[in-house]
């Protein structure tokens, strides 16, 4: 048995590299990366697998196709398109290969409100030399705090790993799991989240965009956490709306909040979240680190195996809720 591979164009100089290794490592398969669109439409008519975006005029033609590698772990808004849905093809993803990095990400704004980082780095700024008050203000202790983790896959259940270790009590919420992983005192549905969030002092969400999560976090939301509480969103921008997290950290319906993902990215240089109080901003990044690229190598190299087998693919997507 051989299979053919199309990858989409256009593509990056990382997935372009791949294709020399994957040709000598896996013989029983054909790689083919068309350089125009009109190419790849040709070349798809009789693939057994692609990578990347396929188009819904290509996708019209791509009638053996069995398998299709999304170029990310949440593709960009409209990936999923009722054709893609509709047809037979099998998706996977690139979960899992960010758990490290943004879990650390996580940890490290969430250590910095603890320790009022964002107070000193201002007051670094404008030399200024004003010790908060020990016992007032440096009063989160986290082993007497709770972490509600919205969204306890991968990166969400390092996190709660992560977050035990420093002695927090970690309650997770998520649609699919049935086992509470490491560290995670408790594990809920997302219908019990409006009962939770006054319990929590830290809210971490790392739940992906599906239209369920759409607009998920708005003053609603807020109005039902803690005036002392932190709100860290890494997953997806388009679960929280950017204006009511806005007036929620201005009128001190919360304490602070961290954002690597935003409603609109780039964030506008107007937008009043720039310098909303207790805010750390970062332009999507949490995921940065090394090793990403052989990452996702290993999973494209590991389901072509998979699919010349017959075996179930890794990572596999629900396509009807995009992931």
């Amino acid at each position: 048995m051989s299979i053919k591979m199309v990858f989409m164009p256009p593509q990056s100089e990382a997935v372009k590299s791949w294709l020399p290794r994957l040709i000598d490592s896996i013989p029983d398969a054909r790689f083919v990366s068309p350089g125009t669109a009109a190419q790849a439409l040709e070349e798809i008519a009789d693939a057994d697998a692609a990578f990347g975006v396929v188009p819904t005029e290509a996708l019209a033609e791509a009638g053996r196709l069995r398998w299709l590698q999304a170029p990310a772990a949440a593709p960009p808004a409209g990936y999923y398109s009722p054709e893609l849905i509709d047809h037979p093809v099998t998706v996977t993803n690139f979960r899992e290969i960010y758990n490290d990095h943004i879990s650390i990400h996580v940890m490290a704004v969430l250590l910095a409100f603890t320790k009022r980082l964002p107070d000193y780095y201002r007051q670094q700024a404008a030399r200024e030399w004003h010790p908060l008050d020990e016992s007032r203000d440096h009063a989160l202790f986290l082993p007497d705090s709770t972490a509600l983790i919205v969204g306890v896959g991968g990166i969400g259940g390092e996190t709660a790993r992560l977050c035990a270790s420093f002695g927090m009590r970690v309650i997770g919420i998520d649609a699919r799991r049935e086992d509470a992983p490491e560290g995670v005192f408790s594990l809920h549905r997302p219908a019990d989240l409006n009962r939770l969030l006054p319990k929590a002092d830290f809210v971490i969400l790392t739940i992906p965009h599906t239209p369920a999560t759409e607009g998920l976090f708005d003053a609603s939301k807020f109005r039902l956490m803690k005036e002392s509480a932190y709100f860290i969103n890494i997953g997806r921008g388009m679960t929280t709306k950017l204006d009511d997290l806005n007036s929620a950290l201005r009128s001190g319906e919360i304490g602070g909040a961290a954002l690597d993902v935003y409603e609109i990215e780039p964030l506008p240089r107007d937008h009043p979240l720039w310098d909303a109080p207790n805010t750390i901003l970062t332009p999507h990044v949490a995921a940065y680190g090394p090793y990403l690229d052989e990452r996702r190598y290993e999973i494209v190299a590991e389901n072509v195996r998979r699919l010349l087998a017959g075996e179930p693919l890794r990572n596999v997507v629900d396509k009807v809720n995009w992931f």
